[in-house]
């Protein structure tokens, strides 16, 4: 087998960026055979099920690749090769314990969780239906968590292409029994819309399943290469400590998740418990929160991986340079972070906001709330990306404290504004809807702000490096809005034709995009891995 090859941070960050990016493409492609099989009603039991599983998962895991890769990669700085082939073990048990934990919970109080979610809500799907669609999805809990293993230890030797290509694997795989199961059930079988939707979340079973196969070959077939062949040497107090180490590791990042997947619950269970007293009807209701937890959140993905992409490559090359004492890297870094964020993920969730109505009609036709809801959350995804990066950079220097407070000080002001908020957009003749989202807004706000003013005070961060690509970067902003305004007006915005709206957004992309790209050509130059800057300069671009 072909030796795995390591990774620069910029390398790094390209390849999980593009191999996320892919994945979520495939995600949101699939939606549109998908989204026709199984309807409105159908895809909103789709959410309820995956939002709760996320929760489950996130604790049973979510930490534990971030926390491994960090581990890994402070061992191997400190040449404690044996202590890092022990983790490897310690955590593979931790997880067993926690997903067998996380099952028993999930399939045994599914029905409480039902009650949970739709609580009184009449007219659309019942407790028995979200009932046996999380009992389904929670076998996944079973095998999706071991996947964190092999792709933390991976990671934190700065192998970023093997665990990237595993996401895809999983993808396609998973999307393949999503639209041949559902179109059975729906087509063939002629059964209730219920059973094509267990088929899709137990989709995610099978996937982990095929990845896990992948990920484990790989592993086993390079265990000299990253030193799972080294016989460990550790004492019952090493143990002690390597546990403790990843626990204290995982905690941060398990609590940035959940906050995030909370963010999404908490918005999914207030809209549906206060949207009918402003008047909506249940079906509405119901579809505004699976816009909210399920389909609008698909083209937020698209924007969160490029942040993914970072964080995957920013934990281990972060930990390596703070080990060494080295903190002009890690600032230098984390401003190429912030650069990649405004140059571009901002423009492009503006792109995507400006285009809402043509994105939602090629995925799913006309729809009143639709395209109202993703032109908002979009842009609130600019937050989420910079909220992910900044929380994981506090995590690489130990500063879980800072992560803790800003993380549930956001949280908690989101929680207590959902409701008043929603009542006074209501009052104010707005969508209602939009105070939920205004919430999270405000949340990840305040976070961000906490951590990035601890930073400059207590760490000594500089941001000379992203302060001076504003004054370009806000004059093509708003070349790009102006453009994009226009083409709003003169395009056919609403037209049914898939195609016409494809074409809408291909001419847009072009002549906006290429225009911001010109205008900020010399600093996105900057943010580029090496090798991809030495293939556009011998191309003269």
């Amino acid at each position: 087998m072909k030796k795995l090859k390591k990774s620069t941070f910029l390398e790094g960050a390209f390849i999980a960026t593009f191999c996320i990016i892919l994945t979520k493409i495939l995600g949101v492609i699939y939606v549109i055979p998908f989204y026709k099989i199984i309807g409105e009603q159908g895809g909103t039991l789709y959410g309820y099920a995956y939002n709760i599983y996320n929760v489950f998962l996130i604790i049973s895991s979510a930490g534990i690749p971030l926390a491994i890769s960090k581990l890994t990669s402070e061992y191997n700085t400190l040449k404690e090769y044996d202590k890092k082939n022990r983790m490897y073990q310690i955590a593979t048990k931790i997880i067993m314990f926690f997903s067998i934990i996380a099952f028993l919970i999930c399939f045994s109080f599914a029905p409480q969780l039902s009650d949970l979610i739709i609580g009184k809500l009449e007219g659309g799907n019942t407790i028995e239906d979200v009932t046996f669609v999380i009992r389904l999805i929670s076998f996944s809990l079973l095998i999706i968590p071991f996947l964190s293993i092999e792709r933390g230890y991976l990671q934190g030797h700065r192998y970023i292409k093997e665990p990237s290509i595993s996401q895809v694997i999983e993808q396609i795989v998973r999307i393949a029994i999503i639209i041949l199961g559902s179109y059975l059930c729906v087509y063939i079988l002629k059964l209730p819309i219920k059973y094509a939707v267990g088929i899709s979340v137990f989709a995610a079973c099978i996937g982990g399943i095929a990845t896990f196969t992948y990920l484990n070959i790989i592993v086993k077939k390079n265990k000299h290469q990253i030193g799972l062949d080294i016989k460990s040497k550790t004492t019952k107090s090493d143990d002690k400590e390597i546990i403790k180490k990843i626990i204290l590791y995982a905690m941060p990042f398990i609590i940035i998740n959940l906050a995030n997947t909370l963010y999404t619950s908490t918005d999914m269970i207030l809209v549906i418990r206060t949207l009918p007293k402003l008047g909506f009807s249940a079906i509405d209701t119901e579809f505004i929160s699976s816009v909210f937890t399920t389909w609008g959140v698909k083209f937020n993905t698209i924007i969160t991986s490029i942040s993914t992409g970072l964080i995957i490559s920013l934990i281990p090359n972060m930990v390596k340079d703070y080990t060494e004492k080295n903190m002009s890297a890690v600032n230098s870094n984390f401003n190429k972070c912030l650069k990649i964020i405004i140059l571009i993920i901002s423009p492009l969730a503006i792109f995507l906001s400006s285009m809402s109505t043509s994105v939602w009609n090629i995925f799913y036709g006309q729809s009143i709330y639709g395209p109202k809801i993703i032109k908002y959350t979009i842009i609130v995804t600019i937050f989420d990306c910079l909220y992910m990066v900044i929380n994981s950079l506090l995590q690489s220097l130990n500063k879980s404290k800072v992560i803790y407070f800003s993380v549930i000080i956001g949280l908690l002001l989101n929680l207590l504004l959902d409701i008043p908020l929603m009542n006074l957009f209501y009052i104010l003749n707005l969508p209602a809807y939009y105070g939920a989202i205004t919430a999270t807004l405000l949340g990840f706000l305040v976070s961000n702000t906490i951590s990035i003013i601890y930073l400059n005070k207590d760490m000594k961060f500089k941001y000379t490096e992203t302060f001076k690509i504003i004054p370009r970067y806000i004059i093509s902003l708003i070349i790009l809005v102006i453009s994009l305004k226009i083409f709003n007006t003169i395009l056919p915005i609403n037209n049914e034709n898939r195609l016409i709206q494809i074409m809408n957004i291909i001419v847009s992309g072009i002549i906006s995009g290429g225009a911001y790209l010109i205008i900020n050509l010399k600093y996105i130059k900057e943010i580029l891995p090496d090798k991809l800057l030495k293939k556009i300069n011998n191309k003269n671009f």
